[in-house]
């Protein structure tokens, strides 16, 4: 009997109105590996992000997650079956340090049922959040104020607070965008190390960034799957390079 996909998509579409985002796109992801699903603008991605995510159910078709069936659930849920993601816009508490936003998220994890322990007494908690953004490289910015921060260290933060969920699957939407060069360079190799431990998929529109870190790429246009397959098969398909090659 084969296993069921870590990740399945099953028929898929969104509609906003009479405008489909997204159609009838069915495309399953394995366990352990990097991909990047791209496309030019206005492909569908960020749709399909957030339909991934839970953020947006699906107009029709299904989403399987480890066998079950996740469609329609709440945010809430997808985490605690071990999904997080780390969208374009950055999700911080910007008033906070930076130590502080990784160990509210760590806390959940500790101590969502103790309410007689003071939170900074939360070792547990404390030391995983040191261990996140040693892992991300901002231990040394640790009792920086958030708002201090450049944006790709805010980037480098959100990545820190949902691995603190220990998560199977990372979702990213555009992890690179309005980053600096050296700093994109940084969050790609933050990627592959990240892969490295779990399933992660990333949404992006820059494709000569991901091809030569994913070892799958999933094609979108006009909301349609166009193409998937390994970096080399993208590269030599028709028509993507029809619709998008130097486009990225």
């Amino acid at each position: 009997m084969t296993a069921p996909a870590f990740l399945d998509v099953r028929n898929v579409s969104r509609h906003f109105g009479h405008f489909k985002a997204l159609s009838d796109v069915s495309v399953t992801f394995a366990p352990n590996q990097l991909t990047a699903i791209i496309g030019p603008n206005g492909a569908g991605k960020s749709t399909f992000f957030n339909v991934l995510s839970g953020a947006l159910t699906p107009t029709t078709g299904e989403i399987f997650f480890e066998g079950h069936n996740i469609t329609g659930l709440a945010p809430h849920e997808y985490a605690r079956r071990g999904i997080a993601k780390s969208f374009q816009i950055t999700n911080v508490f910007k008033q906070l340090s930076v130590h502080e936003n990784v160990r509210v998220a760590a806390q959940m994890r500790y101590s969502r049922f103790d309410i007689f322990t003071p939170r900074h007494q939360l070792r547990e908690a404390i030391d995983e959040a040191d261990a996140l953004l040693e892992r991300v490289g901002l231990i040394q910015l640790r009792d920086k104020t958030v708002a201090d921060l450049a944006h790709g260290q805010q980037r480098s933060l959100e990545i820190a607070m949902a691995l603190a969920a220990s998560p199977k699957l990372l979702l990213m939407d555009e992890p690179t965008a309005g980053m600096s060069p050296q700093e994109t360079a940084a969050m790609m190799d933050l990627i592959v190390q990240l892969a490295e431990e779990r399933t992660v998929i990333l949404v992006e529109h820059k494709m000569k960034l991901v091809m030569g870190i994913c070892e799958r790429l999933i094609v979108l246009h006009h909301g349609e799957l166009l193409a998937q397959g390994t970096p080399e098969d993208i590269r030599n398909n028709d028509e993507v390079r029809r619709v998008y090659l130097g486009q990225g």
